[in-house]
């Protein structure tokens, strides 16, 4: 639920502001003209010069963004603005740049890729990593996009690419309502609009957003002087004025299920007459709404922990990436891990449990910023009073008679963390643990999953098959599925399937900065054990418990919110994304070392 504004009535907006919104669309139009003439090429040196922009406007960005959060100079967390922030922007726009490139010289965008079969006669491409970089500084970590069943590799080929197989075909104008929660969001569905579809944008920022307004419009200057983005401010007002323009020719939202449901159907709220039609529309599926949409409308994401033999280190360290999934962003993320679930036939559930009240309990304490968000803290008081109070944050623990119909259903947004547990190990616990998120968790978007090597390679080709039951647009093994998020190569967005009348977490994708078609979903894969524990799978898997994991050069990543060094590390990252510069690199990884 990364929550865009609510749309309510435009009637309050005065002729003045309707004029500056049409005059906004009037530079769109035009600049959609100068798009579609620009070629493939050009456009990749367009990216460029927004690419410079953004890294001069990186510190800028992220202290605003620090600074509108609630987080100081001194916070350990303020790193998270770095990463969620320019970071994910300027890992994009070489991406794309790079993407471009290759169309524009005659090349596929998946030259030189390794493309090979899923189960179910799916097709996956082996995403990440690409660069030499990204296997260097995020070695352990891979990712696949998994193509819809029946697309071969060889559809995949010749269909990559999307709207810059055809640049000079416009698609319009298009609205992006930008999320309130994660500061790339916004500029990220630009990019997609633009790319994905050669539409200009519309950008209405959320207003917690709007500190931020200067940063983007020097950052993406580039973009917006020729017409190709417009961006404005505003509440509900201005946002359903604008879904109602017959300008614009598509809308895409990150926000709530509500707020779809209000653009599409009407309001839920207001007078008996207005909730009537409303109903009433939905019911014969007369959409208020006559263009489409697309949407990112988060979720209740579940946390598999399949049990295994793990070490006291793999408890204390995967305790802390559970609370760094819940607690990141104080919760605040439609990728916020929601519900644990975990074996109560595990011999060491108990020291689990453990682990992870002290991992949840010590995470540094934060400001829980968004709006609205003290009411959903009451509505989990509300619906768990028993629950464990650790500070700014609740962890429910659902005992086997209890009833986890509230944590599993209601995407809280905010410090919420349940816990509940299900019989067996091994792969009946697996498949019942998949069956379980599929059928009783809120949404499609993301599910994490944790298990030890030595578990999975014993698993067999059941693991896939699991994996492939699970059905979410992103699944993350052994890592977050934000990682995924802040990996422009990989997918976003929630599985395929849902519609106007049955949403869920939204329709389409967007990313995916290799430019697929039928995308089903997004896997990605980390370490188990980081380093130096993971130093231990050059060893035969007897000669050590630690043994079987991936090699990573990150003992803690420094997105953990238990990184004593996440601050910096984060913020020295995002510069040499920037401007590279291998000093700076070394010095960051040896604070890195002490994470």
């Amino acid at each position: 639920m990364t929550s865009a504004t609510a749309v309510t009535p435009a009637a309050g907006l005065d002729d003045e502001e309707r004029a500056r919104l049409d005059a906004a669309i009037d530079g769109l139009e035009t600049g959609s003209r100068t798009w579609t003439a620009l070629s493939v090429g050009q456009r990749a040196t367009l990216l460029r010069a927004v690419r410079t922009a953004v890294a001069a406007s990186a510190e800028e960005w992220a202290h605003t963004a620090s600074a509108s959060k609630g987080l100081g100079g001194s916070h350990p967390l303020r790193g998270e603005e770095w990463l969620a922030g320019p970071y994910s922007v300027l890992g994009a726009l070489d991406a794309y740049a790079e993407t471009l490139t290759r169309i524009g010289e005659g090349r596929n965008p998946l030259e030189g890729i390794r493309i090979g079969r899923a189960p179910g006669g799916r097709t996956r491409v082996h995403a990440f990593p690409l660069t030499g970089l990204d296997k260097v500084l995020l070695s352990g970590f891979t990712g696949e996009v998994w193509l819809e069943p029946g697309t071969t590799p060889r559809t995949a080929r010749a269909t990559a690419g999307l709207a810059q197989r055809a640049p000079h075909e416009s698609g319009g104008v298009g609205l992006v309502l930008g999320a309130g929660n994660v500061t790339s969001i916004p500029v990220l569905d630009v990019l997609y609009e633009l790319l994905a579809h050669n539409r200009t944008a519309l950008l209405k920022v959320n207003p917690t957003q709007d500190a931020l307004v200067p940063v983007f419009e020097h950052a993406f200057a580039a973009l917006i002087e020729p017409g190709f983005l417009r961006i404005v401010r505003g509440g509900g007002d201005v946002g359903a004025y604008l879904t109602g323009h017959k300008r614009l020719a598509h809308v895409h939202i990150t926000g709530s299920a509500a707020t779809f449901d209000a653009i599409t159907w009407g309001a839920s709220t207001g007078s008996a007459t207005e909730i009537a039609a409303a109903k009433r529309r939905r019911r014969e599926d007369r959409p208020l709404l006559k263009k489409p949409i697309t949407a990112e409308l988060g979720g209740v994401s579940p946390i598999i922990v399949v049990p295994g033999e793990w070490s006291d280190a793999d408890l204390r360290f995967h305790a802390e990436h559970i609370a760094t999934m819940r607690l990141q962003n104080s919760g605040h993320n439609c990728i916020a891990g929601q519900v644990v679930i975990v074996s109560s036939d595990w011999a060491q559930a108990g020291a689990f449990r453990a682990a992870l009240r002290r991992a949840y309990a010590k995470a540094p304490e934060r400001p829980i910023w968004y709006p609205r968000s003290e009411d959903r803290m009451r509505q989990a008081n509300d619906d768990y009073p028993d629950a464990l109070v650790l500070g700014d944050r609740l962890l429910v623990e659902i005992d086997p008679e209890g009833d986890a119909t509230a944590v599993e259903n209601t995407e809280y947004f905010a410090p919420v963390l349940g816990v509940v547990a299900l019989p067996g190990t091994g792969q009946d616990f697996l498949d019942a643990a998949v069956a379980h998120a599929n059928e009783k968790l809120q949404g499609t978007l993301g599910a994490n999953l944790l298990i030890d090597p030595a578990t999975q390679k014993a698993l067999g080709t059941g693991f896939e098959r699991a994996i492939t039951e699970l059905r979410y647009g992103s699944i993350a093994i052994n890592a977050w599925t934000a990682f995924g998020f802040i990996t422009p190569t990989l997918t976003w967005g929630a599985f395929p399937g849902n519609t106007l009348q049955n949403v869920g977490s939204g329709i389409g994708v967007v990313h995916n900065a290799l430019l697929l078609d039928r995308v089903e979903r997004s896997v990605l894969h980390g370490p188990f054990r980081p380093f130096p524990r993971s130093a231990f799978s050059l060893w035969p898997l007897s000669l050590s418990k630690g043994g079987g994991g991936r090699f990573t050069i990150l003992p803690k990543p420094p997105w953990f919110v238990t990184a004593r060094t996440g601050a910096v590390v984060s913020e020295g990252l995002t510069r040499f994304r920037a401007s590279g510069g291998m000093l700076g690199l070394v010095k960051t990884l040896i604070q890195a070392l002490r994470a």
